[in-house]
């Protein structure tokens, strides 16, 4: 007998979760979308909204919002997993960042949680090229960041949401920590080279300042967090020390990742990086 109770997924409305959604959705899995504008609403600044989203919940997709990264969010992480497990929620998957401290922080907690967990450790996303705030520069013809030759293995996605979607779904991923990443290493400046190829247009990549970067980022008014999450992520993150490929991909999907490459073109197609 299937089991009617619902998964909620946080950040149901964002770039794994919306997939995430999908996914379960199409083979007639119930879910809950957690975010502000669900129902019941979910609020990780407003803890009293997730008690009413955990409801008749068996299962949980975690998506910290704005980032694992930020301060503060493993302590946020731990009190809702405790939560979660008080309302009999079973079963934990945390969407989580690699070579981040807060993030790795996080993960603890959720060990600890009493809760069946697996955790996604992911690299920078694909898609925050084209799902995320460098649509603009790459709109303009010019993506202006703090990174030089340092090599990132890009993960797409679909890659998280599938892989989400079998850790919660599927036997034998409890009590497994999985690192996702992508078949090959990129710098910024290829990844923007194979966009530009693929949308036939040209774009540059140019190496600014920290100071540059960070006034460049101010004359978008984003939230201090995200503002502060951009400043941690190119120039702490992203100082070589996630310069490696794993198996992760390949140990819970039984496949290779999807390259960065099919994405470009598949993403060009959309016509979204077309001016």
């Amino acid at each position: 007998m299937p089991d009617t109770k619902p998964i909620l997924i946080l950040g149901g409305t964002g770039k794994t979760g919306r997939r995430l959604a999908e996914r379960l959705t199409v083979q007639g899995v119930p879910v809950r979308i957690g975010s502000r504008s669900g129902s019941p609403g979910f609020d990780w600044e407003v803890p009293a909204t997730w008690g009413p989203a955990l409801q008749g919940v068996r299962a949980v997709y975690i998506s910290y919002y704005p980032d694992i990264a930020v301060p503060g969010a493993a302590e946020t992480v731990e009190a809702f997993a405790r939560l979660a497990v008080a309302n009999g929620v079973t079963r934990l998957v945390l969407l989580s960042g690699r070579g981040e401290t807060e993030a790795q922080r996080a993960e603890e907690m959720v060990k600890a949680s009493g809760a069946d967990w697996t955790i996604l450790r992911c690299a920078w996303f694909s898609q925050n090229f084209s799902e995320g705030f460098l649509i603009e520069s790459l709109l303009g013809g010019e993506v202006a960041l703090p990174v030089g030759t340092v090599g990132e293995p890009f993960i797409d996605a679909d890659d998280i949401a599938d892989a989400a979607f079998v850790a919660l779904t599927e036997q034998g991923h409890v009590g497994q920590l999985y690192e996702l990443t992508g078949p090959r290493l990129l710098t910024f400046a290829d990844a923007v080279a194979e966009i530009a190829k693929a949308a036939g247009r040209d774009i540059r990549y140019v190496k600014v300042s920290h100071d540059e970067f960070t006034t460049a980022m101010a004359a978008y008014e984003l939230p201090p967090e995200i503002a502060w999450l951009l400043n941690e992520l190119f120039t702490e993150v992203l100082d070589g020390r996630n310069e490696t490929l794993t198996d992760g991909v390949q140990r819970v999907l039984g496949r290779a990742p999807k390259d960065f490459s099919a994405y470009a073109h598949e993403t060009a197609a959309t016509g979204i990086w077309s001016n």
